[in-house]
């Protein structure tokens, strides 16, 4: 039982640890495209359109990847929510994220088999909770920020859950999330550049 629980604490310290370094790096990756548009002096405010489109685009590619969760879409978007409609950008985000998404029900719902799902931390729990509540599953897992929904994903895919059934409540679960981000965006931010060295320009 011991052993059992230092594994469980291993994994969590493990998938946090990835997470921070997660983080950090695509923080760097933000940091580094403020960098040059600062230095090229790139007005976003004259992009509404391309901004919309560049928040579709990254969020997309991020949420495409199965099991390797990258936060740089986020920072894209508060930077984006900063200078136009917030809500806006939340709801392209959101239709961009549960598209993404949906990479990962198609590898459930075709069998390939991810090894790395039995080493996520409250695997087995989150198998149960999810055949018990279905769509419900998929909004409440879409809604949080720690599990990776692409464990959400696969197994409706598994299960063979209507496609619509998942894409949904995936879509609703993302939008208060990424709402929430877009109006925190600004402090966030302005925290963040006060901690970072001034851009050398």
């Amino acid at each position: 039982m011991k052993m059992k629980r230092l594994k469980q604490k291993k994994r969590w310290l493990k998938m946090a640890l990835y997470l921070v370094i997660l983080a950090g790096i695509s923080f760097g990756f933000a940091y580094l495209l403020e960098y040059l548009m600062a230095y090229f002096d790139v007005s976003v405010e004259k992009y509404a359109s391309a901004a919309y489109l560049l928040v579709f685009g990254v969020t997309l590619a991020s949420n495409a990847s199965i099991l390797v969760p990258v936060v740089f879409h986020v920072y894209i978007m508060m930077t984006a929510a900063e200078y136009f409609n917030p809500v806006l950008i939340a709801l392209v985000a959101s239709v961009a994220g549960a598209l993404g998404e949906i990479t990962g029900y198609y590898a459930g719902y075709f069998g390939k088999r991810i090894a790395q799902l039995e080493n996520i931390p409250g695997y087995e729990r989150l198998v149960g909770w999810m055949e018990r509540h279905g769509p419900w599953g998929i909004f409440f897992i879409s809604l949080q920020p720690v599990f990776p929904i692409d464990v959400a994903g696969l197994l409706a895919g598994v299960s063979k859950l209507p496609l619509w059934k998942f894409f949904l409540p995936c879509l609703a679960g993302k939008f208060p999330k990424y709402l929430l981000a877009c109006y925190l965006g600004e402090p966030v931010l302005e925290a963040l550049r006060r901690l970072l060295p001034p851009l050398p320009l």
